[in-house]
């Protein structure tokens, strides 16, 4: 017979024996704070170490400008420690993206003209000026300004159909026709448009205790969009789907694994279907890691299609973990570096890519894309 008797902060424990005795043991603490609960596993397994990825890397999505650090970015880190930061962890080049345009980006270009071999700039264009009747034109003029400057390609984030509105007070789907100027131009400047349409799915769904991003939006509630006044996720994932459909000269680069890392087998369905439209890994080894399988079969089959990404910014680098991910067998392993990660309260398991895969994922992808020859 166990019996268990409470009082007050310990426990009393008989246990029947034929030498029964008793003992005290301190009683368990009842009121524990979800944040404050970081269990350590008690898992046994083998674990390979990466210090370096296995091929140098193209970070194609990294933030050196405005967008990570506000106006006063040139204040914020030293531009050649920075780099020698990057550099430290594998990686060769970063493509460089932020919403700017004009005068502001010409200054962050000017800022990063030290090191070329380094750098890619994606810009922007301004668009809450969709309503205006010279919305086409000023748009191509910024865009044709932009690329003489040194722009590359362009990046949008999600802002325009989760925060803009145009006079009527609507928010804008991003398959708006009104915004057929900035593809267009695009498509005939070649410049590759790395866009950010779609947030985790969970940050769409109520932040209750069924929420698996709970902690997340708890810290975050902002980031929360389960309101009926904005776009459902799947309405977003539906105008994606035809902006992509609808602009096929346009080079589509769909940040975070293509806004849906919790379906890969639907984003495999997109890639497999438009030709225009790459994805980025960046800030999404959190989905890929818990997946393993899925994971490795997305990989292998759209292989030509997948760019290395993490969206980092200087003193914000996580590569390490990527590089794990991507490149071992590891099981049950941390996404990130913080005690209670802040993207789902899980880990991840490794994929082991083969070197071929690596190689395209790592860096020959960004390379092909960009037509720019081999990154020094």
């Amino acid at each position: 017979m166990l019996q268990m008797i409470k009082q007050d902060a310990v426990t009393t424990e008989t246990i029947g024996s034929p030498t029964a005795y008793k003992r005290r043991v301190i009683a368990l603490e009842t009121n524990l704070l979800l944040r404050n609960y970081t269990p350590k596993s008690q898992l046994i397994v083998e674990r390979q170490f990466v210090s370096a990825p296995r091929f140098p890397v193209v970070d194609a999505h990294t933030h050196f400008g405005p967008m990570a650090f506000g106006k006063d970015y040139q204040e914020a880190y030293q531009l050649e420690s920075a780099v020698a930061e990057f550099r430290a962890m594998g990686v060769k080049h970063v493509i460089n993206a932020d919403t700017i345009w004009g005068e502001p980006l010409q200054r962050l270009l000017e800022f990063l003209q030290p090191y070329p071999e380094f750098f890619t700039t994606f810009g922007s264009t301004d668009t809450s000026q969709l309503d205006h009747p010279e919305f086409e034109r000023m748009t191509l003029r910024t865009l044709r300004e932009g690329s003489a400057m040194g722009m590359r390609g362009l990046k949008f984030w999600k802002n325009i159909s989760l925060g803009q509105k145009d006079l009527q007070g609507k928010f804008i789907a991003i398959d708006d026709q009104r915004l057929s100027p900035i593809w267009n131009g695009a498509a005939e400047l070649n410049l590759p448009v790395l866009i950010h349409i779609g947030d985790p799915a969970a940050f769409f769904e109520p932040t209750d205790p069924c929420n698996e991003r709970y902690e997340e939006l708890q810290n975050h509630p902002d980031w929360s969009f389960a309101h009926a006044a904005f776009f459902s996720f799947s309405e977003l994932m539906d105008q994606q789907e035809r902006l992509i459909a609808t602009n096929p000269q346009t080079t589509f680069i769909v940040a975070h694994m293509g806004s849906y890392g919790e379906n890969l087998g639907r984003v495999s369905e997109w890639l497999s279907r438009y030709p225009n439209m790459y994805v980025d890994l960046a800030a999404r080894i959190n989905e890929l890691g818990r997946q393993p399988y899925t994971a490795r079969t997305f990989f292998e089959k759209h292989q030509d299609r997948i760019l290395f990404a993490t969206d980092a910014a200087p003193g914000h680098l996580d590569h390490l973990h990527y590089y794990e991910f991507l490149e071992t067998w590891n099981e049950f392993i941390p996404y990130s570096s913080a005690a209670v990660p802040g993207q789902g309260r899980w880990q991840i398991y490794g994929i082991g890519l083969s070197e071929d895969i690596l190689r395209k994922v790592y860096y020959q992808n960004a390379e092909t894309l960009l037509a720019n020859g081999k990154f020094s």
